[in-house]
């Protein structure tokens, strides 16, 4: 009898194959004792809502909310083939039980568990779960397999929230586009992340900007900075400012104090994946989706990276005797030199601030695997991202940074001056960065006014301004949001919140490591927001989506109550019938305040400049197909018009190709079509809507209707 090895990708798939030693049966690989196959991702998703009655084919309030008992599952069509695939080695005879090798995380089991349970499994179920790919960690793995009923609380953890986001998003989102007219999309973690946005938007506008001055003496050997009682540099008043500038100028005083502390800075902790995501965004201009993918391939193809989608930047105590064969693994690279000293000399023996078990959930910290890379066959972005890595690495294992900070504190006609100077004593971690030609992710300590001249200086010296250096400035709106601000700000949501009790909710913030990427594709794809340079930035339809939704999605705090209830779910504490109860009343909730809103959605407010749709005026937005082509799609629900552009070279000339690929619901010849939809539709590019209840000539006398009240 066999073992049928269920891994999530092909590529997974193949190299688990590859270290068991099957061969490749076209379909699948094989040997005398493992049938290997894989998903393609998810192969099984939850059934729409039109699965559980035609009245869910409309878009109609009348039919909302919709709270079917319990959610189905059904084969995800375009990947019908695989799932058929996967299901006949299932049933052979000849395999005897299952070894689940997805992903080992909440949405990997998910993955797994869905198929076995759409396919009827019966057979007995086991674990593989692995933090790297490398072939000893694949063997390891397999040699301590675990009972597939120890996940059964994680796969209830992930089950329940694929369900809460079914009833609330399809609720909520069909709720918003019929009432306001307007294709809205809302959802638990997308929604909070865009008010975060709008209401950065918000302070920038509302910022009333204001001037201050600072003032720096120059005593000759040094310069200090003007200090108040309640240690600001900020002088508000601005003929208080050019008094001290007439006044100090010449003025004789004193050092009234000279204070010199040793210091030292610990090493930064590992990374986790939003932890790389923001040094990504920050110092290689990567998304977060391009730094996922890119640490995927080197997890996935490459093997020298551990688990991507970790949310832990600590360690376990088991992994501390693997520590020596991952800088081994190093020997041959640029950072050979620094592990090679790190080896001599020991790795440093507080490792307190890394080693914590109890912070490490189902992965540790991200981590280079024992397997020697090979750099030529990376790319440039590959490259990077690796050497980011191992950097963070390397300094988790090496010294503090120890410097000396003097501060000088002068006195002049009762006025307060401060210079600091910092000296490095020892570099430690910080030189880990400077082997290879970069500077560390890890901030500079904060120290201002370094002045070398203060070296020599001694308490009760005289000493006079030579000259004042006075700098008017301004009060600035805060900025807007880079992805890897809008990466922290998710990660640490409950900082927006006042609640103390929500705040510990909040610990896990906004998403999962795994998902904010996507998350913030999601909003870029639904023109709630969009990339200026090295900003995002929340158009005038997320504004408008902000302004509209239950007050209840705009917050945090409604994600924050669904993972720390995920959480308990996970570890057995909370039950997921009791959850998913909960859910489906919330869900119920937040469609009657989104029918009893009595604001519209405002195009106008979408700004100037806008294409308008040609048959009912409200504005067309701009979107891509998946093969790189132009549409325009009218943001009107009820009309629906959308149009393909394409750029076509004749002789020297450019001309654009105008195609229709939704006709509008206010034209009479749509009776033609079908569903509203004419005959060019493309098959790379639909929506999720309806013609709504009745029959199509009620709907368009509606619809006219509708148009013609909002005109006048």
């Amino acid at each position: 009898m066999k073992s049928l090895v269920l891994a999530e990708k092909p590529s997974v798939g193949r190299e688990l194959a590859r270290v068991l030693g099957c061969r490749n049966m076209g379909t699948h690989l094989e040997n005398d004792d493992y049938v290997v196959t894989w998903a393609l991702g998810h192969l099984v998703t939850l059934c729409p809502p039109d699965w559980y009655g035609p009245e869910f084919k409309h878009w109609k309030l009348g039919n909302l909310p919709m709270l079917p008992p319990t959610l189905e599952t059904m084969v995800i069509d375009k990947s019908k083939e695989q799932y058929e695939v996967v299901k006949g080695l299932l049933d052979r005879d000849d395999v005897s039980d299952v070894i689940i090798a997805t992903d080992a995380g909440r949405e990997g089991e998910l993955v797994a568990r869905w198929i076995l349970k759409q396919a009827h499994c019966r057979k007995k179920c086991r674990r593989l779960w692995i933090s790297s790919q490398t072939d000893l960690a694949i063997r390891t793995g397999f040699a301590n397999l675990k009972d597939a009923e120890d996940y059964d609380s994680l796969y209830a953890a992930a089950e329940s929230r694929s369900y809460a986001d079914w009833y609330i998003g399809y609720n909520v989102s069909r709720a918003m586009t019929c009432h306001f007219d307007t294709r809205l999309s809302a959802g638990r973690v997308q929604t909070p992340t865009l008010a975060l946005m709008t209401a950065r938007e918000d302070e920038i506008e509302n910022v009333t900007g204001r001037f201050y001055w600072t003032l720096k003496a120059d005593f000759g050997a040094f310069r200090a900075s003007w200090y108040s009682q309640d240690n600001s540099v900020r002088i508000t008043d601005e003929n208080k400012a050019k008094e001290f500038e007439t006044t100090l100028k010449g003025a004789k005083g004193n050092i009234s104090k000279v204070n010199s502390v040793p210091k030292s800075e610990k090493p930064p902790l590992a990374y986790d994946l939003t932890e790389l995501q923001r040094d990504a965004n920050n110092m290689l201009g990567f998304s977060a989706k391009e730094t996922l993918d890119t640490l995927q391939r080197l997890y996935e193809i490459h093997k020298i990276v551990t688990y991507p989608r970790t949310d832990s930047r600590y360690i376990t105590a088991d992994i501390v005797p693997t520590l020596p064969d991952r800088l081994l693994a190093l020997a041959d690279t640029p950072f050979g030199q620094r592990a090679s000293s790190i080896m001599k000399n020991g790795i440093r023996t507080d490792l307190s601030r890394l080693v914590n078990d109890d912070l490490v959930s189902d992965h540790h910290a991200l981590l280079p695997t024992e397997q020697k890379p090979n750099l030529s066959a990376l790319s440039t972005a590959e490259r990077n991202l690796w050497e980011l890595v191992m950097i963070r690495f390397l300094e988790c294992l090496s010294a503090d940074y120890r410097y000396r900070t003097t501060t000088v504190e002068a006195e002049v006609n009762g006025e307060r001056f401060l210079a600091r100077l910092t000296v490095a004593e020892e570099q430690g971690f910080r030189d880990v960065a400077r082997d290879v030609g970069r500077r560390s992710a890890a901030p500079d300590t904060e120290e201002e006014d370094c002045e070398s001249g203060i070296a020599s200086i001694t308490e009760g010296t005289e000493i006079e301004v030579k000259d004042v250096v006075l700098k008017r400035n301004a009060t600035l709106p805060p900025a807007r949001y880079t992805e890897a601000d809008l990466l922290y700000a998710m990660e640490h949501a409950g900082k927006f919140v006042e609640d103390a009790e929500l705040k510990k909710r909040l610990e896990n913030g906004l998403g999962t490591p795994a998902t904010r990427a996507d998350i913030i594709e999601k909003l870029i794809n639904s023109n709630c927001i969009v990339r200026q340079d090295k900003v995002l930035v929340p158009t005038a339809k997320g504004r408008e989506l902000v302004r509209l939704v239950p007050k209840q999605l705009k917050s945090a705090e409604l994600t924050g109550k669904w993972e720390q209830r995920l959480y308990a779910i996970a570890n057995g504490t909370e039950s997921e019938k009791t959850f998913v109860e909960d859910i489906k009343r919330n869900a119920s909730e937040l469609v009657t305040q989104v029918i009893e809103n009595k604001d519209k959605f405002d195009p106008s407010l979408m700004g100037d400049g806008q294409k308008s749709c040609p048959h009912c005026e409200w504005p067309m937005v701009r979107v891509l197909d998946e093969e790189g082509r132009v549409h325009y799609v009218c943001q009107r629900f009820s009309c629906g018009y959308e149009e393909m552009h394409i750029k076509k070279s004749v002789g020297t000339k450019t001309l654009v190709a105008k195609a229709v690929v939704k006709e509008s619901h206010y034209r009479p010849n749509n009776r033609k079509t079908q569903n509203g939809v004419s005959a060019v539709q493309m098959k790379t590019h639909s929506y999720n809507r309806d013609d709504g209840g009745g029959t199509f000539a009620d709907f368009i006398k509606a619809s006219r209707e509708r148009h013609e009240k909002r005109r006048h």
